[in-house]
């Protein structure tokens, strides 16, 4: 075999997919980001006829460009929570608004290989929106963010995607400066809320997409 990796992670892949099946998420595999767009805006987007879109921050989310398609898309309304034109009070008020849409997409901090998503947030709207509010959600995973278990999940999140989170945005924060968790009381702490989803409900209310690429943090 030429190049063994892909094929390592597409049987990993189809692993989780069962295990995210059995959690009553419905679960696609793409071999890329590109052909994850597609899925969503192909296949995900019209099956569930929404109309109402927005997101919660995900660079995974970013990295397909389906923001920017759907963005440019005249048969959605978008509620779109990354315009940076926005005062903090018109973005705060856009990320109430984008709790009642048909669809909110965002990624996960984490997967577990029993099928759990693991996250944790710093306003509250991208997990809220996960557990309920939006009629059908939709969540991009890069297979970086596959993880053993539970445990595996929350030090990955403190000890990685947390620090680097921090450093992306510029925050004062003191894992920006060791890479890792120091249970700050930084007035701009992004670690405040956790949520662990073991299971979809209803039924088939989250599709996730698992993407045969690193993405995202």
């Amino acid at each position: 075999m030429d190049d063994p990796i892909p094929h390592y992670w597409k049987i990993r892949l189809q692993k989780l997919k069962k295990a995210l099946e059995a959690n009553n998420f419905d679960v696609y595999i793409a071999d890329n980001k590109d052909m994850a767009k597609k899925i969503a805006y192909n296949t995900i987007i019209p099956a569930i006829s929404a109309r109402t879109i927005s997101w919660g921050g995900s660079m995974t989310f970013v990295g397909t460009r389906l923001y920017e398609a759907l963005k440019s898309d005249p048969n959605y309304t978008v509620i779109d929570t990354y315009d940076k034109s926005l005062s903090p009070e018109q973005g705060i008020q856009r990320r109430r608004e984008s709790l009642i849409v048909d669809l909110f997409i965002t990624g996960t901090n984490a997967v577990t290989e029993n099928g759990q998503l693991v996250n944790l947030d710093m306003i509250g709207n991208r997990v809220a929106a996960l557990t309920f509010g939006p009629k059908q959600v939709l969540v991009f995973v890069g297979r970086n963010k596959i993880v053993p278990d539970r445990e595996a999940a929350i030090a990955r999140i403190k000890n990685y995607a947390a620090p680097v989170n921090v450093m992306r945005l510029d925050k004062k924060n003191p894992c920006g400066k060791t890479g890792r968790c120091e249970n700050c009381s930084s007035p701009d702490r992004i670690c405040n809320t956790w949520t662990i989803t073991e299971k979809s409900f209803p039924k088939h209310r989250v599709k996730v997409v698992l993407i045969n690429e690193d993405m995202g943090f």
